[in-house]
C-alpha cells in the first residue's frame, strides 16, 4: 500500500488535453511489444542459432517491460538494458555469421530506442545523461570480446540512443516551458485582478472618507456651539457637549491619518465635494453633448450621501463603458425610489441598445477591469445588489438596487 504523501505514476502524456494523444504512448507500446516478441525469439534462434528456451527468455525480457515504460520508464529501462547485455553475453556462446548484428540485434535497438523517447518523455537532464553513458559503456566494453572485431555497426545503439533521449528530453523541457509560462500567466491575471479590486476598493474609501468627515465635522460644530445655542444647560451637560467635541475632533484626526494611507500621488481632485444624484442629471447632459443620444429618468429622494455617490458613479461609470464599446448607442438612463416589505430602496438602471454600426476600431486598448468591478464593489459597501449583462439585441444592461435603510431590500 503507498503512503499518504506517495502519489501513484502518471502516464507519459497523462496531462494531454486530447484522449488520442494520452492513449498514444500506450499505443506504441503495445505494438511495440507485440511485434518484436515474436521477432526476437524467430531471429535470435533462426538466425542466430541460439537455444529456443533462451531465445525466448531474452524477448520476453527484452519486449513485455515497454508496456511498463509507461509508467515507469527507468525501471523498464533497467531490466531492459540488462537483458540486452545479457543476450549480447548470450550470443558469444553460438557461432553466427559476421553479417549479423552483434552485440545488439535490429529488434533490440528498436525497443531500445522506444524505451528511450519514454525515459527522454519522464526523467532528468542528469538521468538522461547517465543512461546514455551507461549505454556507451557497455558498447565498449563489450567490444573488447567481440567475436568478429569491432566495427561501425557495433556502437550503432549509443548513436541512436543518445539521439532518442536528446530529442525526448528537449520535447519533454520545452512542454514543461510552456507549462510554466501558461501558470505564470494565470498567476499575473489572477494578481492583475486583485490588485485591480484593492485599488477600486482603495479609491471608494477616499471617496466615502469625504462623506464620513463631513458627519464628524458636523457632530464637532453642534457640539462645541451647543452651550451657546441653548439656554439653561446643566454644567454636566455641557461636560457632556465638550467630551463629544473632543473625540469627534480625535476620530477627525485619525481618519485623516487613514487617508494619508490610502491617497497616492496620482489621486488628484481629492478635496472636491463628492457627487450626488443631483449631479446626475449634469453628467447625462455632458454625455448627450459628446454625441450619445441619452434618456434621463431623474429622482429627487433624499438619500444618504454614501448612496448618492455610489448611485452617481455606476451612472459615470456605465455611460463610460457604452462610448468604449458602444458609441452612439441609444440609452436610456433612470434613477428611482421605490417601497418593498424590507423598506425603501434605489434603483439605478442604464440600458443601452446595440450600436448604429459597429466601431472601426475599439476607443481603448485593453481596459482596465475597473468598471464593472467598481461598480459591484460600491453595491456591495451600501449593501445592494448589481445585475449587469449583454442583452438578446446586442445592448448592455446595468441595474443596480440599493437599500436606503442599510440592508438589501432584494
Amino acid at each position: 500500500m503507498t503512503s499518504a504523501e506517495e502519489k501513484p505514476p502518471r502516464a507519459l502524456l497523462a496531462g494531454a488535453s486530447r484522449r488520442w494523444v494520452r492513449l498514444l504512448p500506450w499505443g506504441v507500446a503495445f505494438v511495440l511489444c507485440v511485434a518484436l516478441l515474436p521477432t526476437t525469439i524467430q531471429v535470435l534462434t533462426a538466425d542466430y542459432g541460439l537455444n529456443g528456451a533462451v531465445a525466448s527468455a531474452l524477448a520476453v525480457a527484452q519486449s513485455a517491460p515497454l508496456l511498463l515504460a509507461v509508467v515507469r520508464p527507468l525501471q523498464a529501462w533497467c531490466v531492459i538494458f540488462a537483458a540486452d547485455v545479457a543476450g549480447a553475453l548470450a550470443l558469444l556462446t553460438v557461432d553466427f555469421e559476421e553479417r549479423l548484428l552483434w552485440p545488439f540485434p535490429p529488434m533490440g535497438i528498436v525497443g531500445y530506442i522506444g524505451l528511450c523517447l519514454a525515459l527522454g518523455l519522464r526523467e532528468s537532464r542528469r538521468t538522461l545523461v547517465l543512461v546514455w553513458l551507461a549505454t556507451a559503456g557497455a558498447n565498449v566494453g563489450l567490444g573488447f570480446v567481440s567475436p568478429h572485431g569491432t566495427s561501425a555497426e557495433s556502437v550503432l545503439l549509443t548513436i541512436l540512443g543518445g539521439v532518442a533521449l536528446l530529442l525526448a528530453g528537449a520535447l519533454r523541457e520545452r512542454y514543461e516551458a510552456q507549462r510554466r509560462l501558461a501558470e505564470q500567466e494565470t498567476i499575473s491575471e489572477a494578481e492583475r485582478g486583485r490588485r485591480t479590486l484593492l485599488e477600486e476598493r482603495a479609491r471608494i474609501a477616499r471617496e466615502l472618507h469625504d462623506v464620513v468627515a463631513h458627519h464628524m465635522s458636523v457632530i464637532t460644530v453642534q457640539a462645541d456651539t451647543a452651550e451657546y445655542r441653548l439656554d439653561g444647560l446643566p454644567p454636566h451637560v455641557r461636560e457632556e457637549f465638550t467630551s463629544i467635541a473632543a473625540t469627534a475632533r480625535e476620530s477627525l484626526v485619525e481618519m485623516r491619518r487613514l487617508l494619508g494611507v490610502l491617497r497616492n500621488e496620482e489621486a488628484h481632485g481629492e478635496l472636491a465635494p463628492q457627487p450626488g444624484l443631483t449631479r446626475i442629471g449634469q453628467l447625462v447632459e455632458a454625455t448627450a453633448r459628446a454625441g450619445m443620444p441619452v434618456e434621463f429618468t431623474p429622482c429627487d429622494a433624499d438619500v444618504p450621501e454614501a448612496v448618492g455617490l455610489s448611485a452617481y458613479r455606476i451612472v459615470q461609470e456605465a455611460l463610460a463603458n457604452v462610448v468604449r464599446h458602444a458609441p452612439g448607442a441609444p440609452t436610456q438612463v433612470s434613477v428611482s425610489e421605490s417601497a418593498s416589505q424590507d423598506g425603501a430602496r434605489l434603483t439605478v438602471l442604464v440600458v443601452n441598445g446595440p450600436p448604429p454600426e459597429p466601431p472601426a476600431a475599439p476607443l481603448e486598448e485593453g481596459g482596465t477591469g475597473h468598471g464593472l468591478v467598481g461598480m459591484r464593489e460600491r453595491v456591495r459597501l451600501v449593501g445592494g445588489t448589481l445585475d449587469a449583462g449583454p442583452l438578446p439585441d446586442g445592448g448592455f444592461r446595468v441595474a443596480a438596487r440599493i437599500p436606503l435603510n442599510g440592508k438589501d431590500s432584494t
